[in-house]
């Protein structure tokens, strides 16, 4: 791919977001499309976040059980567990699984809409495509990915609570005062304010993948895949500056 015509995927990348988003704010509200999304965006992943959650927290709790008992710092298992958990790996992990699940599947249903001309129907009709389609997918994974993550965290502290007590024989009580004292405003806030920066993303860029599709059953496979793997770009960049920028934002030294 030359620059032109990287620059011009990246100007369409962005209109198709701006537009997306700002048509929250523009008449009409298609309700139903964005509770339909809201559905199969939330309640479709809410199995797989806990599932995946939960054994996260678990090989988490065992692999830093194992690793501070060397050091004589075992009591801190909880402390360790729950900054890590809610700061970075449980906001990444619940965006990488609603990508693989939620980002495929827009962009393949969006896909198969172009290659069967069922967009260039709306435009048609005077509907607009951008906001029929993409508002209600971007504002579903706003708001259902931060929802999910919050779950998915409280699975993990779960799961590693399992662990420290019952595999590795600390105290419960202490673990859960180690999980208070970490929830603080700075550690609450970072992990808070990505799901909603990866939710956008995701939607966004399976939603632009969707559009460009062409060339039939193999272009819609390149399609999804194209999807996926972008997403999940997006989301391990994008966690990085964030927490750079979070970092230094709340006063952390670094």
């Amino acid at each position: 791919m030359n620059t032109k015509a990287l620059i011009s995927d990246l100007q369409d990348y962005y209109l198709l977001s701006i537009r997306g988003l700002l048509g929250i704010c523009r008449r009409p509200f298609y309700f139903k499309d964005m509770i339909e999304q809201m559905d199969y965006a939330g309640a479709g992943s809410f199995f797989i976040i806990i599932l995946v959650s939960l054994f996260i927290g678990m090989a988490l709790s065992l692999q830093l059980s194992a690793e501070l008992s060397v050091l004589g710092f075992k009591m801190y298992t909880g402390r360790a567990v729950g900054i890590s958990i809610i700061r970075e790996i449980g906001p990444v992990t619940a965006a990488l699984v609603f990508a693989g699940r939620v980002g495929s599947g827009m962009a393949s249903e969006l896909g198969s809409m172009v290659l069967g001309h069922q967009v260039d129907s709306l435009r048609v009709f005077g509907v607009d495509p951008l906001k029929k389609l993409v508002t209600p997918r971007i504002l579903s994974s706003i708001i259902m990915l931060p929802a999910l993550t919050i779950i998915g965290d409280a699975i993990s502290l779960v799961g590693a609570y399992y662990i420290a007590v019952y595999v590795s024989h600390q105290s419960g009580y202490f673990y859960w005062s180690s999980i208070r004292d970490i929830l603080i405003f700075e550690n609450v806030f970072s992990g808070a304010i990505k799901p909603f920066i990866f939710g956008f993303l995701i939607a966004s860029a399976s939603c632009y993948m969707g559009f460009t599709t062409r060339g039939g059953a193999v272009g819609l496979r390149q399609t999804t895949t194209r999807a996926v793997v972008l997403s999940i770009i997006l989301i391990i960049v994008s966690d990085f500056v964030l927490t750079r920028i979070l970092l230094y934002a709340l006063g952390f030294s670094v």
